[in-house]
């Protein structure tokens, strides 16, 4: 019988890691993803940049950027490393949502959506929109994992199902869990805590609920040191799988910071309605009904308002004057070139 090849080794040897599970003494091993996607200019740079340990000014980000961060667990230990990506642009590139979501990371994937709380009348289509997108690429790949390995499809849905709460059981019935760990963040809350105290109240309640149904975790921060350590904490624990914390705080008043599977629907209560005439939104669904209540509190700017722009190189933020004089130059060339090759081909079309 021949001697294995080494390539066929090393093929024993990662499928031997994968099937002997990813825990390993209740702590999480190997290479880890997370996303950063929401708001733009919602400050999600700067979170990484503080977990990161890095010390410099966060530029704007431009499409789909990557960057990772090693940590060691111990002495003469290897290095676990992170790789963390950032979506840009806001809402204007969903399609590039898919490009680190694939089968081979889906396991040890984790998503943290990132509201701007300073502006709230666009806090709900930023959320449903990049959600959504999200969660229907995520589906997909589950679905393409299934097809090959199914026990892993399956092992993925009961593992989100097990954050939920076993002390609410009519709540399994009303709530879609996320199908990857998400975390929600909502930004700069030193704008937010001096917003009147009833509007504050409906956008807590309001993130709560949308938190609690995708099973997600909620948590406020702003440049506050303290809470900048309270996030980094958190996206340590979806980085390298340590200090999973357990704290909870569901004040109004104070900077949120719940832990997914802490909260219910009972403590989180009914929609926020002015007039307590909750009959008056026709909905099919909890969530629809709670988007209804927050929009007419906070109505979405008008599509002309939010439509984001499409190519990032007319995007007055990433202006540079010399590099588009040279584009105005170029695209009038390339007009001309059009116009040169129409004649070009009305010619050989006449000669023929």
């Amino acid at each position: 019988m021949p001697s294995e090849t080494l390539w066929e080794i090393a093929k024993a040897e990662v499928e031997k890691r994968g099937t002997s599970g990813s825990e390993h003494n209740g702590v999480e091993i190997g290479e880890k993803s997370v996303f950063f996607i929401g708001s733009k200019n919602g400050g999600k740079t700067t979170i990484i940049l503080r977990c990161l340990d890095r010390d410099e000014p966060p530029k704007p980000t431009l499409a789909l950027e990557y960057t990772y961060g090693r940590r060691a667990k111990g002495h003469n230990t290897p290095k676990d490393i992170a790789h963390f990506w950032e979506l840009g642009g806001g809402t204007s590139l969903l399609d590039l949502i898919s490009i680190p979501i694939t089968s081979d990371t889906l396991r040890t994937f984790s998503i943290v959506l990132v509201l701007d709380l300073s502006k709230p009348n666009d806090l709900w289509p930023t959320m449903e929109n990049l959600l959504q997108a999200a969660k229907s690429h995520v589906d997909k790949v589950i679905m393409k994992l299934g097809k090959v390995n199914s026990k892993a499809a399956s092992e993925m849905r009961q593992k989100i199902w097990s954050n939920m709460q076993k002390d609410h059981p009519q709540d399994r019935e009303l709530i879609d869990p996320f199908p990857i760990p998400l975390v929600i963040i909502g930004s700069k809350y030193d704008i937010f805590q001096d917003f009147d105290s009833e509007k504050r109240k409906v956008i807590c309640k309001t993130l709560r609920f949308v938190a609690h149904y995708y099973g997600a975790s909620l948590m406020f921060t702003s440049k506050s040191e303290a809470l900048l350590l309270k996030i980094r904490g958190v996206i340590n624990q979806l980085a390298f799988g340590i200090d999973k914390s357990k704290s909870i705080c569901v004040d109004q008043n104070k900077p949120l910071f719940i832990t997914a599977g802490l909260d219910s629907l009972s403590q989180i209560g009914s929609p926020p309605v002015p007039d307590n005439d909750i009959g008056q939104f026709h909905a099919h669904s909890p969530m629809e009904l709670w988007k209804k209540v927050y929009e007419k509190l906070f109505p979405p700017k008008s599509v002309n308002t939010l439509k984001d722009i499409k190519d990032p190189a007319r995007d007055p933020q990433y202006a540079e004057s010399e590099v588009d004089e040279m584009r105005i130059q170029k695209d009038q060339e390339l007009e001309q070139y059009k116009k040169s090759s129409s004649k070009s081909w009305k010619q050989i079309d006449l000669e023929s």
